[in-house]
Protein backbone atom coordinates (compact mmCIF):
# COMPACT_ATOMS: atom_id res chain seq x y z
CA UNK A 1 0.00 0.00 0.00
CA UNK A 2 1.30 3.44 -0.92
CA UNK A 3 1.32 5.76 2.09
CA UNK A 4 0.00 9.27 1.59
CA UNK A 5 0.14 10.61 5.13
CA UNK A 6 -1.01 13.98 6.44
CA UNK A 7 0.41 14.09 9.96
CA UNK A 8 -0.44 17.66 11.00
CA UNK A 9 -4.06 18.89 10.91
CA UNK A 10 -6.47 20.71 13.21
CA UNK A 11 -10.15 20.28 14.06
CA UNK A 12 -12.76 22.12 16.09
CA UNK A 13 -11.20 20.59 19.20
CA UNK A 14 -8.71 23.48 18.98
CA UNK A 15 -8.62 26.14 16.25
CA UNK A 16 -9.76 24.21 13.18
CA UNK A 17 -13.02 24.84 11.33
CA UNK A 18 -14.09 21.22 10.71
CA UNK A 19 -15.28 18.63 13.19
CA UNK A 20 -12.95 15.61 13.46
CA UNK A 21 -15.18 13.34 11.37
CA UNK A 22 -15.59 16.04 8.69
CA UNK A 23 -11.82 16.50 8.59
CA UNK A 24 -11.28 12.75 8.19
CA UNK A 25 -13.76 12.58 5.31
CA UNK A 26 -12.18 15.59 3.58
CA UNK A 27 -8.72 14.04 3.93
CA UNK A 28 -9.95 10.74 2.47
CA UNK A 29 -11.40 12.56 -0.53
CA UNK A 30 -7.97 14.06 -1.13
CA UNK A 31 -6.34 10.64 -1.18
CA UNK A 32 -4.89 10.69 2.35
CA UNK A 33 -4.29 7.17 3.65
CA UNK A 34 -3.00 8.07 7.14
CA UNK A 35 -4.28 11.08 9.08
CA UNK A 36 -3.11 12.61 12.36
CA UNK A 37 -5.35 15.23 13.97
CA UNK A 38 -2.83 17.23 15.98
CA UNK A 39 -4.90 19.77 17.85
CA UNK A 40 -3.16 22.28 20.09
CA UNK A 41 -2.54 20.81 23.55
CA UNK A 42 -5.63 18.59 23.47
CA UNK A 43 -6.68 15.07 22.52
CA UNK A 44 -10.38 15.91 22.43
CA UNK A 45 -10.68 15.27 18.68
CA UNK A 46 -10.41 11.54 19.16
CA UNK A 47 -13.65 11.42 21.11
CA UNK A 48 -15.32 12.86 18.01
CA UNK A 49 -14.31 10.06 15.67
CA UNK A 50 -16.82 7.47 16.83
CA UNK A 51 -19.06 5.67 14.39
CA UNK A 52 -18.55 4.24 10.92
CA UNK A 53 -14.87 4.31 9.92
CA UNK A 54 -15.38 3.11 6.35
CA UNK A 55 -13.93 5.45 3.76
CA UNK A 56 -11.75 7.23 6.30
CA UNK A 57 -7.97 7.29 6.39
CA UNK A 58 -6.17 5.26 9.03
CA UNK A 59 -6.09 7.49 12.10
CA UNK A 60 -2.69 8.12 13.70
CA UNK A 61 -3.33 9.56 17.19
CA UNK A 62 -1.49 12.84 17.60
CA UNK A 63 -1.21 16.18 19.37
CA UNK A 64 0.67 19.47 18.98
CA UNK A 65 2.26 20.81 22.16
CA UNK A 66 3.15 24.47 22.64
CA UNK A 67 6.62 25.02 24.13
CA UNK A 68 9.24 27.74 24.52
CA UNK A 69 12.85 27.31 23.41
CA UNK A 70 15.20 30.19 24.27
CA UNK A 71 12.22 32.59 24.45
CA UNK A 72 10.98 31.40 21.04
CA UNK A 73 7.63 29.67 20.68
CA UNK A 74 8.23 26.17 19.27
CA UNK A 75 5.66 23.45 18.60
CA UNK A 76 6.26 19.74 19.18
CA UNK A 77 3.98 17.23 17.48
CA UNK A 78 3.47 13.79 19.00
CA UNK A 79 2.51 10.97 16.62
CA UNK A 80 1.23 7.42 17.05
CA UNK A 81 0.83 7.84 20.78
CA UNK A 82 -1.49 6.23 23.31
CA UNK A 83 -4.19 8.84 24.07
CA UNK A 84 -5.04 7.08 27.35
CA UNK A 85 -1.52 7.27 28.82
CA UNK A 86 -1.71 8.84 32.27
CA UNK A 87 1.51 10.86 31.97
CA UNK A 88 0.41 12.26 28.62
CA UNK A 89 -3.02 13.12 30.02
CA UNK A 90 -1.40 14.91 32.95
CA UNK A 91 0.60 16.96 30.45
CA UNK A 92 -2.55 17.78 28.47
CA UNK A 93 -4.27 18.90 31.67
CA UNK A 94 -1.30 21.10 32.59
CA UNK A 95 -1.31 22.65 29.12
CA UNK A 96 -5.03 23.30 29.42
CA UNK A 97 -4.45 25.28 32.60
CA UNK A 98 -1.67 27.23 30.89
CA UNK A 99 -3.93 27.97 27.93
CA UNK A 100 -6.69 29.28 30.20
CA UNK A 101 -4.21 31.50 32.02
CA UNK A 102 -2.76 32.67 28.71
CA UNK A 103 -6.20 33.52 27.33
CA UNK A 104 -6.92 35.72 30.33
CA UNK A 105 -3.54 37.43 29.98
CA UNK A 106 -4.25 38.13 26.30
CA UNK A 107 -7.66 39.52 27.25
CA UNK A 108 -6.07 41.75 29.89
CA UNK A 109 -3.59 43.11 27.35
CA UNK A 110 -6.33 43.77 24.80
CA UNK A 111 -8.28 45.55 27.53
CA UNK A 112 -5.34 47.93 27.89
CA UNK A 113 -5.69 48.59 24.15
CA UNK A 114 -9.32 49.57 24.69
CA UNK A 115 -10.83 46.23 23.62
CA UNK A 116 -13.18 44.41 25.97
CA UNK A 117 -13.24 40.62 25.53
CA UNK A 118 -16.36 38.61 26.39
CA UNK A 119 -15.21 35.04 26.96
CA UNK A 120 -18.65 33.55 26.37
CA UNK A 121 -18.42 34.75 22.75
CA UNK A 122 -14.74 34.17 22.18
CA UNK A 123 -14.89 30.79 20.46
CA UNK A 124 -17.79 31.88 18.25
CA UNK A 125 -19.77 29.05 16.69
CA UNK A 126 -16.99 26.49 16.84
CA UNK A 127 -17.25 25.42 20.49
CA UNK A 128 -13.51 24.91 20.64
CA UNK A 129 -12.08 22.97 23.56
CA UNK A 130 -8.95 25.12 23.76
CA UNK A 131 -8.71 28.87 23.21
CA UNK A 132 -5.86 30.25 21.12
CA UNK A 133 -4.89 33.43 19.33
CA UNK A 134 -6.93 32.51 16.20
CA UNK A 135 -10.09 32.65 18.34
CA UNK A 136 -9.12 36.12 19.53
CA UNK A 137 -8.45 37.13 15.92
CA UNK A 138 -11.90 36.03 14.78
CA UNK A 139 -13.46 37.75 17.77
CA UNK A 140 -11.73 41.02 16.86
CA UNK A 141 -13.12 40.72 13.33
CA UNK A 142 -16.67 39.97 14.54
CA UNK A 143 -16.56 42.93 16.92
CA UNK A 144 -15.38 45.26 14.18
CA UNK A 145 -11.99 46.10 15.63
CA UNK A 146 -10.12 44.89 12.53
CA UNK A 147 -10.98 44.11 8.91
CA UNK A 148 -9.72 40.52 8.86
CA UNK A 149 -7.77 38.00 10.92
CA UNK A 150 -4.50 38.92 9.22
CA UNK A 151 -4.98 42.49 10.44
CA UNK A 152 -5.72 41.18 13.93
CA UNK A 153 -2.36 39.44 14.04
CA UNK A 154 -0.53 42.41 12.56
CA UNK A 155 -1.98 44.86 15.09
CA UNK A 156 -2.65 42.84 18.23
CA UNK A 157 -1.73 39.16 18.24
CA UNK A 158 1.41 38.53 16.18
CA UNK A 159 4.98 38.21 17.41
CA UNK A 160 5.90 41.11 19.64
CA UNK A 161 2.34 42.49 19.71
CA UNK A 162 0.27 42.98 22.89
CA UNK A 163 -1.45 39.59 22.57
CA UNK A 164 1.75 37.61 22.04
CA UNK A 165 1.93 35.71 25.35
CA UNK A 166 4.33 32.77 25.26
CA UNK A 167 6.18 32.78 28.58
CA UNK A 168 3.82 30.21 30.12
CA UNK A 169 4.82 27.28 27.87
CA UNK A 170 7.21 24.56 29.09
CA UNK A 171 10.57 23.62 27.60
CA UNK A 172 10.43 21.28 24.56
CA UNK A 173 12.07 18.61 26.75
CA UNK A 174 8.87 18.36 28.79
CA UNK A 175 6.71 17.86 25.71
CA UNK A 176 9.12 15.22 24.41
CA UNK A 177 8.87 13.37 27.73
CA UNK A 178 5.06 13.35 27.63
CA UNK A 179 5.07 11.99 24.07
CA UNK A 180 7.70 9.32 24.73
CA UNK A 181 5.86 8.21 27.87
CA UNK A 182 2.82 7.55 25.66
CA UNK A 183 4.89 5.49 23.21
CA UNK A 184 4.73 8.26 20.61
CA UNK A 185 7.14 9.88 18.17
CA UNK A 186 8.19 13.46 19.04
CA UNK A 187 8.42 15.61 15.90
CA UNK A 188 9.59 19.21 15.60
CA UNK A 189 6.75 21.02 13.84
CA UNK A 190 7.15 23.41 10.86
CA UNK A 191 10.81 24.40 11.53
CA UNK A 192 10.88 26.93 8.69
CA UNK A 193 8.10 28.96 10.35
CA UNK A 194 10.34 30.06 13.22
CA UNK A 195 12.44 32.22 10.88
CA UNK A 196 15.68 31.16 12.54
CA UNK A 197 19.07 31.50 10.96
CA UNK A 198 20.53 28.21 9.79
CA UNK A 199 22.92 28.28 12.75
CA UNK A 200 20.09 28.75 15.25
CA UNK A 201 17.95 26.13 13.54
CA UNK A 202 20.81 23.64 13.83
CA UNK A 203 21.06 24.48 17.55
CA UNK A 204 17.32 23.85 17.95
CA UNK A 205 17.53 20.55 16.09
CA UNK A 206 20.58 19.52 18.12
CA UNK A 207 18.81 20.27 21.41
CA UNK A 208 15.65 18.53 20.22
CA UNK A 209 17.57 15.40 19.21
CA UNK A 210 19.48 15.33 22.50
CA UNK A 211 16.18 15.63 24.40
CA UNK A 212 14.87 12.51 22.62
CA UNK A 213 13.24 14.01 19.53
CA UNK A 214 12.89 11.54 16.69
CA UNK A 215 11.46 13.45 13.74
CA UNK A 216 11.13 16.81 12.01
CA UNK A 217 8.51 18.14 9.61
CA UNK A 218 10.42 18.29 6.36
CA UNK A 219 7.26 19.31 4.50
CA UNK A 220 4.74 21.68 6.12
CA UNK A 221 1.93 22.84 3.87
CA UNK A 222 2.81 24.68 0.68
CA UNK A 223 6.49 25.59 0.74
CA UNK A 224 9.25 26.13 -1.77
CA UNK A 225 11.26 23.26 -3.20
CA UNK A 226 14.37 24.90 -1.75
CA UNK A 227 12.86 24.81 1.76
CA UNK A 228 11.96 21.15 1.37
CA UNK A 229 15.47 20.26 0.22
CA UNK A 230 17.03 22.24 3.09
CA UNK A 231 14.83 20.60 5.72
CA UNK A 232 15.50 17.21 4.16
CA UNK A 233 19.25 17.75 4.42
CA UNK A 234 18.92 18.83 8.05
CA UNK A 235 16.81 15.77 8.86
CA UNK A 236 19.52 13.51 7.47
CA UNK A 237 22.29 15.50 9.19
CA UNK A 238 20.67 15.13 12.62
CA UNK A 239 19.44 11.57 12.16
CA UNK A 240 15.78 12.54 12.33
CA UNK A 241 12.92 10.90 10.47
CA UNK A 242 10.95 13.15 8.13
CA UNK A 243 7.31 14.00 8.70
CA UNK A 244 4.87 15.86 6.48
CA UNK A 245 1.57 17.61 6.96
CA UNK A 246 -0.74 20.27 5.63
CA UNK A 247 -1.24 22.11 8.96
CA UNK A 248 -4.82 22.36 7.72
CA UNK A 249 -7.17 24.58 9.73
CA UNK A 250 -10.02 25.59 7.45
CA UNK A 251 -11.35 25.13 3.90
CA UNK A 252 -11.11 28.88 3.26
CA UNK A 253 -8.21 31.25 3.81
CA UNK A 254 -4.51 30.58 3.38
CA UNK A 255 -4.56 26.98 4.61
CA UNK A 256 -3.26 24.02 2.63
CA UNK A 257 -5.83 21.31 1.90
CA UNK A 258 -5.32 17.96 3.65
CA UNK A 259 -2.86 15.89 1.67
CA UNK A 260 -2.10 18.65 -0.85
CA UNK A 261 1.62 19.13 -0.35
CA UNK A 262 4.88 17.90 -1.88
CA UNK A 263 6.29 14.46 -1.13
CA UNK A 264 9.19 13.86 1.21
CA UNK A 265 12.61 13.79 -0.48
CA UNK A 266 13.73 10.25 -1.27
CA UNK A 267 16.82 10.74 0.93
CA UNK A 268 14.70 11.16 4.08
CA UNK A 269 13.43 8.25 6.16
CA UNK A 270 9.64 8.64 6.56
CA UNK A 271 8.48 8.97 10.14
CA UNK A 272 5.88 6.22 9.66
CA UNK A 273 8.74 3.75 9.25
CA UNK A 274 9.24 4.18 13.01
CA UNK A 275 5.91 2.55 13.84
CA UNK A 276 5.20 0.19 10.93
Amino acid sequence: MTVHADLHTHSTASDGALAPDELAIRAARNGVTHLAITDHDTLAAYAGLAGDTRGRPEIVPGIEFSTTWRKIGVHIVGLNLDPSNTELLAGVEAQGRRRAERAHKIAERLQKCGIRVRFDELAGHREARTIGRPHFAEYLVREGHVRDTASAFRRYLGNGKPGDVRSLWPDPLQAVRWILAAGGIPVLAHPAHYRLTTTRLRELLRDFREHGGLGVEVVSGQQSAATTLKMGRLAVEFGLAGSCGSDFHAPIGPWTEPGRFDALPATVRPVWDLWT
